[in-house]
């Protein structure tokens, strides 16, 4: 799946965006590792705790079709943010540390880092094997 694609599906997501408080519009698309691809965008909710990340969005989306192994995942905001901590950390649960994760603006700039770069010392599923 190439990189430009991922964008724009990340794109095409972030219009759809619930997003009256922040007004951030964001949006992302993963891919699972059989290549299937599902979108997401953020849900903000007036209790703020209900809000939902559009990554968390896309991934519920994968999650429930059946799809628990993540390959790769973009995210797209006007500015560029990357993920935000509560997503890399639902993210360890379906992936490993070596997930790709791209995070891009308006501008076409983008950044690639591994999950295990952002979310140093993750507390992983490993974890609670015994």
């Amino acid at each position: 799946m190439s990189e430009n694609k991922l964008r724009d599906l990340a794109i095409e997501a972030s219009k759809f965006s619930y997003s009256p408080y922040s007004l951030a519009k964001v949006g992302a698309s993963v891919v699972t590792e059989d290549g299937s691809i599902f979108q997401g965008c953020n849900v903000e909710n007036s209790s703020f705790g209900g809000t939902v990340c559009a990554e968390r969005v896309a991934i519920w989306k994968a999650v429930s079709e059946g799809h628990k192994k993540l390959k790769k995942i973009y995210v797209y905001t006007v500015d560029g943010w990357p993920p935000c901590g509560m997503c890399l950390q639902v993210m360890t649960e379906f992936s490993d540390l070596n997930l790709e994760i791209t995070f891009g603006n308006k501008d076409g700039i983008e950044k690639t880092r591994k999950l295990g770069e952002m979310l140093t010392h993750a507390f992983t599923p490993e974890h609670l094997k015994k």
